[in-house]
């Protein structure tokens, strides 16, 4: 379950029982949840908590689907999928994965998002966008001038701005998502101690430490 509470549909201003309806038709999507693509809608539901912040951030979703933009459908989906894998968010990373295809990249493009490195089905000025996401990502920002001009030989400055702040607006959606437990990330952290088995000893490497052993 999400760490902060839902709003129900009777709770929910004008404008989020609006989008409530486009995605769940007549159903109190905390009572009955479910969406089209197969996600609990959990995501919608916690943002409608602060009405500001949720029409802030649904407005955004236009933005980057506006006639307006200049930046290619699909090199826009391949930075907002890989950020969703790199920051490790389920949810953002599955939705894009979807979201790549319909913008047009191939099922061996999508598949080869998680591994770009070693993959040989990418163009240049792809491989450059996945490597920029990475930086972003990963590096937080710390862009390489090789990286850099591989974006300029191909994009223009309006593009570039364009792409940084859809992947990087993509990134916060991910560590919001694992952060909140929201729809494909409420999951359990898989990194805990795993008990020992009854009577075993706690000093492991004592055991193999050749100083004990001579």
């Amino acid at each position: 379950m999400p760490r902060l509470r839902q709003v129900p549909r009777d709770e929910a201003d004008d404008y989020a029982r609006k989008l409530y309806t486009a995605l769940f038709g007549d159903r109190d999507p905390v009572e009955q949840p479910g969406t089209a693509t197969g996600t609990p809608g959990n995501w919608w539901t916690v943002f409608a908590l602060v009405p500001d912040a949720f029409r802030h951030t649904t407005e955004g979703f236009g933005f980057y689907r506006s006639d307006k933009r200049m930046l290619d459908p699909a090199l826009r989906e391949l930075g907002q999928t890989r950020a969703g894998y790199a920051v490790g968010s389920r949810f953002v990373y599955s939705q894009h994965m979807k979201a790549a295809r319909f913008a047009g990249l191939s099922e061996e493009q999508v598949e080869a998002i998680a591994h770009w490195h070693v993959a040989d089905c990418f163009t240049p000025i792809q491989r450059a966008v996945l490597a920029y996401a990475d930086a972003l990502v990963l590096q937080h920002g710390r862009v390489s001038d090789g990286v850099f001009a591989a974006l300029k030989a191909e994009l223009s400055d309006e593009e570039i701005l364009e792409l940084t702040y859809v992947t990087a607006t993509y990134m916060m959606h991910g560590v919001m998502s694992r952060a909140l437990r929201l729809e494909y990330d409420d999951v359990d952290d898989p990194v805990t101690e795993v008990p020992a088995s009854e009577g075993a000893t706690a000093d492991v490497m004592g055991m193999v430490d050749r100083r004990k052993r001579d």
